[in-house]
């Protein structure tokens, strides 16, 4: 069974922060250990539909209020005097035969709820005076309301119902030390006839089935030893169906014993199918990532959807792998080689050879926060430069010519020289054109250049002595 382990209790615990010390609540353990050493506070205790043969460990829970521990092997009460917050006890459905036991109750002063439905103890004459007789402080039994009437009347016959109560007990306890007798009989026969069909198989075969197996069997590498896991798993494999059809037909009392074998079987029937599912996992060949003469093989295990895109503008190849969006990042495993990418996805690879030599050291990988797609990108191992030159739509066909042959001179840097003469270039003081201003206001006013008239008199003559004319 699972047996109470520090880490069993913290995560029965998860929603008190797991801390031992001051959690409220524990569910679905099988075996009662360390509870009162661990979990002082502990207030309701769920235990049900397990195979708890024996209530033990929890009369240190003082604080302890509700303890359901229905659908076990209980055979007697008892362990419980120390509850002494104990206001609800659930047994339905155990093994409870010796209904004195209950006894040890009329110490949980505070108990007013009590549920015994389903134990045989449940079928003795004179079962329920006999509780409420001795549980004074009880008001519930098994859903029922005590009466006060009811009690009166079970205190009168007390005496005699005890009496009776203790009769059936016994007989009952006879009973059972027979059926413990059977149930070990039963199991040695079980194991001693599977120890026989075991060892037959080796050498007959029923079916042709089994004739399949023989050929696995005696064709696998350890056909020389007859007691290797292969051969035993085989074996086991030929007598299921046979062994479970006389397991689940054969009529058998309802025991402790018989659910505890029960449990037993199916556990290990679960186990011999875990078996089987980790031999195949061994038995299925590796996946091949890299030929043995070093050839790189695209694989696509997972089976996911995937795009390549190569992003010339900056020089790198975008791989954009559709994972899963829920799936957690650290099951994912990223690794960027010059030629390949290789990427684990819950230990599935998917492996893709690159059209050229990519930079491992410059790649990243990054998730995406709406889709979840992995998107690695890896800039190229070769470097291109573009250049990029802008020729003006004014320089003439020739210029453009001459200036092509000017970058072709090795060695050298030139710099463009332009013959100002070639070229017109405005005058921006001048961008707005003045009128002629003539005849406007006093000579002296006008911004405008006065040029100077020569009239030439053909009849005059200038003489250098006569001072001129104001």
């Amino acid at each position: 069974f699972f047996s109470v382990t520090e880490d069993l209790v913290r995560r029965r615990a998860e929603h008190n922060n797991c801390e031992i010390f001051s959690v409220k609540e524990i569910q679905e353990i099988e075996k009662l250990e360390y509870l009162d050493k661990w979990c002082r506070d502990l207030k309701i205790l769920y235990l049900q539909n397990n195979l708890i043969p024996k209530i033990e460990n929890v009369g240190k829970l003082k604080k302890l209020e509700y303890l359901n521990i229905a659908l076990n092997n209980i055979e007697r009460i008892e362990n419980l005097e120390g509850c002494e917050e104990l206001k609800k006890l659930d047994l339905t459905a155990n093994f409870i035969g010796e209904l004195s036991s209950i006894e040890v109750l009329k110490y949980n002063i505070h108990l007013k709820e009590l549920f015994l439905v389903g134990n045989p103890c449940t079928e003795f004459d004179g079962y329920r005076q006999f509780v409420v007789a001795t549980l004074h402080q009880l008001k519930c039994l098994d859903s029922k309301e005590i009466e006060r009437s009811e009690r009166i009347r079970a205190l009168q016959n007390y005496p005699e119902v005890r009496e009776k109560i203790r009769e059936q007990e016994e007989a009952y306890l006879l009973k059972r030390a027979r059926e413990k007798e059977d149930a070990q009989r039963r199991m040695q026969e079980r194991k001693d006839k599977k120890e026989n069909q075991m060892e037959s198989k080796l050498g007959i075969d029923r079916t042709a089935g089994n004739c399949y197996v023989r050929q696995y069997i005696f064709s696998s590498d350890s056909r020389e030893s007859n007691d290797s896991p292969v051969i035993s798993l085989a074996l086991e494999l030929l007598v299921v169906d046979e062994e479970d059809r006389r397991f689940w037909e054969e009529p058998t009392p309802y025991t402790p014993e018989s659910r505890l074998e029960t449990h037993r079987y199916i556990e290990e029937k679960r186990r011999a199918k875990d078996n089987i599912r980790e031999s195949k996992k061994k038995e299925k060949p590796l996946r091949t990532l890299v030929t043995t003469e070093g050839k790189v093989l695209n694989v696509n295990e997972p089976k996911l959807h995937f795009s390549l895109e190569d992003d010339e503008e900056n020089n790198q190849f975008i791989l954009d792998l559709a994972v899963y969006r829920h799936l957690d990042t650290s099951l994912l495993d990223v690794d960027v080689q010059p030629t390949y990418i290789r990427i684990l996805v819950k230990g599935k690879p998917f492996q893709l050879v690159l059209p050229e030599e990519v930079k491992p050291d410059s790649s990243s990988a990054k998730r995406s926060q709406t889709t979840g797609h992995l998107v690695v990108s890896m800039p190229k191992a070769k470097e291109i430069l573009l250049a990029k030159q802008k020729v003006s739509t004014s320089i003439k066909t020739s210029d453009t010519n001459a200036l092509q042959k000017n970058t072709r001179r090795s060695g050298q840097i030139e710099k463009l020289e332009v013959d100002p003469s070639k070229y017109s270039f405005p005058d921006v003081t001048k961008i707005i054109q003045e009128k002629e201003r003539i005849g406007q206001g006093p000579i002296r006013l006008q911004p405008g250049k006065i040029t100077e008239t020569k009239k030439s008199y053909v009849d005059v003559e200038d003489n250098e002595d006569v001072p001129p004319l104001i």
